[in-house]
């Protein structure tokens, strides 16, 4: 009698697939907090260009991602949702809003791992429906709490209006 090797049980995880333009991606739905409506987007003067502002939600500022332009080549024309998320860096977990062009979909099913000639964003891959969908690593595409420092205002150009004022100029020249 001939005993079959152990086999690792796989069990099926929980992903959210978003629409980004003409493409679908994933990300863990545990990294997904809600879903929202589009809802105005504060502008301040920053560092980062992967930011487009802020959002309001729940008593939080949540920095504003378009990730599109990175994963599609091109910004979001239409948005129909902001999907907040969390990411992890380091210790801190960290929130971001994402806009998406269509329906979310929450799917249970198994996620392949990433190899290693596959793009940094890439956390893993998903077979859904007869397409091949690339699973996000949102910490890759998004920029970290340290990057999204406000610009520090330059005593030497304050016009005397204050340093909000002073960030406000440098941001513009």
């Amino acid at each position: 009698m001939t005993v079959a090797p152990p086999t690792a049980v796989e069990t099926a995880q929980s992903f959210v697939l978003l629409r980004l333009g003409e493409r679908r991606f994933a990300l863990a739905a545990s990294q997904v907090a809600e879903l929202v409506a589009p809802s105005r987007i504060f502008r301040f003067p920053h560092k980062s260009p992967a930011i487009e502002g802020v959002i309001l939600r729940r008593g939080r500022m949540i920095p504003l991602s378009d990730i599109a332009d990175r994963l599609n080549g091109k910004k979001l024309v239409t948005r129909r949702f902001f999907l907040l998320a969390t990411r992890q860096f380091g210790t801190q977990l960290d929130w971001v809003a994402i806009p998406v062009s269509g329906e979310c979909e929450l799917v249970s099913t198994d996620m392949m791992e990433s190899g290693s000639n596959d793009s940094p964003h890439v956390a893993g891959w998903l077979s859904h429906g007869g397409e091949v969908i690339e699973v996000l690593r949102l910490s890759v595409l998004t920029p970290g709490p340290a990057e999204l420092a406000p610009v520090r205002a330059d005593p030497a150009r304050d016009s005397g209006f204050g340093s909000a004022n002073a960030s406000w100029k440098e941001a513009l020249s």
